[in-house]
């Protein structure tokens, strides 16, 4: 007769609960995974995929109670950790829509806004266009692969256990988050100085020819110049993008230990 004791019990049940609870933390917040296209069912069922696969792996877990006060607060803990780690790559493609955003107004495309279903708000054309390329890029590098891999090696440089720990982790995202605006504004950085450039000299013939319509003409030229901007910029857009998710992956794996990353940059 098999005789199954308590501990033992407690012990199966948090190999997968604790787990689950990470995993589902990245993946509601993660870029990607944490869309709302995506299904719940379908993140809930990749969830529970991927903590059936990394359980096992688990470092050995000490027994306790998981919904007594210490069970709870652990699971809490887990909550966070993974709401951090998709957070912390979240912010990477928060970068490129500022730098969308920024590309808007200065062209004149502050009033093409689109609602974003990713951020419950509303953005502009060029945010929402930037964060289509980000994505294409983010797949083709196979960065939603790596996300995993370091939410998997995150069981065992941050092990699941009562200890709480440090914040280290949690001030390296808030160092981070300064650095979105920075990468922002020099991935739009060309666009806009070319883009100042051109109502610099609209300025001039306007003052030049007092009887142009600077409204009637100075639109469509800013417009036409933007547009050609971004196309001569997307194929240079590569680098500095790739650059920011290799960044933004290595800010994932590097949170549970407590050095200090540099900021995000182009």
């Amino acid at each position: 007769m098999i005789t199954v004791t308590s501990a033992q019990l407690n012990i199966w049940i948090a190999t997968l609960i604790w787990p689950l609870t990470r995993i589902l933390g990245l993946i509601a917040v993660a870029p990607l995974f944490g869309n709302s296209a995506v299904p719940l069912q379908v993140k809930v069922g990749l969830s529970i995929l991927i903590a059936l696969i990394v359980a096992p792996m688990v470092p050995a877990l000490s027994a306790q109670d998981p919904m007594s006060l210490t069970g709870l607060l652990i699971l809490a803990q887990q909550l966070v950790i993974g709401l951090a780690m998709g957070f912390a790559m979240r912010m990477v493609f928060a970068a490129v829509e500022m730098a969308g955003e920024l590309t808007g107004l200065t062209m004149g495309l502050g009033f093409a806004t689109f609602f974003d279903p990713q951020s419950q708000g509303r953005s502009s054309a060029i945010s929402q266009f930037l964060a289509l390329l980000m994505t294409l890029i983010f797949l083709s590098v196979n960065g939603h692969l790596m996300l995993l891999s370091a939410l998997v090696e995150s069981f065992t440089t941050l092990p699941i256990s009562a200890a709480p720990f440090g914040s280290g982790g949690l001030n390296q995202l808030v160092m981070r988050g300064s650095g979105i605006f920075s990468a922002g504004l020099q991935i739009a950085l060309p666009i806009i100085a070319a883009l100042l450039i051109t109502n610099l000299a609209l300025g001039i013939l306007t003052r030049a020819a007092p009887q142009l319509n600077l409204f009637g003409i100075g639109f469509p030229i800013t417009l036409t110049v933007g547009f050609v901007l971004i196309g001569l910029a997307l194929p240079y857009m590569t680098t500095p993008i790739e650059r920011l998710l290799q960044e933004g992956i290595e800010l994932v794996r590097s949170m549970p230990g407590a050095s200090v990353a540099p900021p995000l940059r182009q």
